[in-house]
């Protein structure tokens, strides 16, 4: 028996975003090429990170966001210090969740990244030029050196965001956060500041190539968790990063009406 073929309609409508999609994926490359270099000038003229931080945060993240039809709403940032700097971690849906993170931090921020992304034209060239973290998953004695790096650019009052899952998930469930991944908020003595991220997976599918939907991504702080107790001792890092998800769980079951 012949299998039905599907609607012409739904072979339109394939095509339609195929196509549409691949002039996103050129504008997202031009865009990024355009303002990585602008950065990159700014920043061998100036030799301070401030501003091309700030680029990525002003320009570059936003230009992406409205180039995939995302709209941006953030809440909870009345709940954080910003006059001090913090480790921010969050769950993780898709790589569209750093240019949500750029735009809705209102300080300069780093990041934690694969060390793959030292290959990326441009991408990997800001990166190193900002000082971002980088870690080789597959080198457990480099973890040291990624938790050293991170420790020193806390203590020189840098702010790093984190995926502490360790990599993006596909189904939208937030799995366990790495302990790790906070120690160099402990070694540091700067506070954790959970993130809960909503919709991005929708926006830029984990899976496939470069597949983008409208939609609208969430991004809610919430309090930060202290890295001392009241002794002055340093907490338990496992405990650190089961605390830390049970405020993203929470906050990503708060109803929608809560939510920003």
């Amino acid at each position: 028996m012949d299998m039905p073929s599907s609607p012409p309609w739904r072979t339109d409508r394939t095509l339609a975003w195929t196509a549409f999609n691949a002039l996103q994926f050129a504008f997202t490359l031009a865009w990024t090429a355009l303002w990585i270099s602008a950065a990159l000038l700014v920043y061998a003229v100036l030799r301070d990170r401030h501003w091309p931080l700030r680029m990525a945060s002003r320009w570059w993240a936003p230009g992406l966001l409205h180039g995939a039809g995302a709209r941006l709403r953030v809440s909870g940032l009345e709940q954080v210090d910003w006059s001090r700097n913090h480790v921010f971690v969050a769950n993780h849906q898709s790589t569209i969740d750093i240019c949500a993170l750029f735009r809705a931090v209102p300080v300069p921020l780093h990041f934690l990244l694969k060390q793959e992304m030292t290959k990326v034209p441009f991408v990997g060239w800001y990166a190193r030029a900002m000082g971002m973290v980088f870690i080789d998953r597959s080198n457990r004695r480099a973890a040291l050196g990624f938790m050293r790096r991170s420790a020193e650019l806390l203590r020189a009052g840098g702010s790093l965001c984190i995926f502490p899952e360790g990599t993006r998930s596909r189904s939208g469930k937030v799995a366990e956060f790495k302990g790790g991944a906070f120690q160099a908020a402990i070694d540091a003595g700067v506070g954790v500041v959970p993130v809960a991220i909503e919709g991005s997976g929708a926006v830029l599918y984990p899976e496939g190539f470069f597949r983008v939907r409208p939609g609208t991504i969430r991004v809610r702080f919430g309090a930060a968790l202290a890295t001392r107790d009241a002794d002055g001792r340093p907490v338990e890092r496992q405990a650190l990063a089961n605390a830390a998800r049970a405020q993203v769980l929470a906050m990503l079951e708060r109803p929608a009406a809560d939510r920003a």
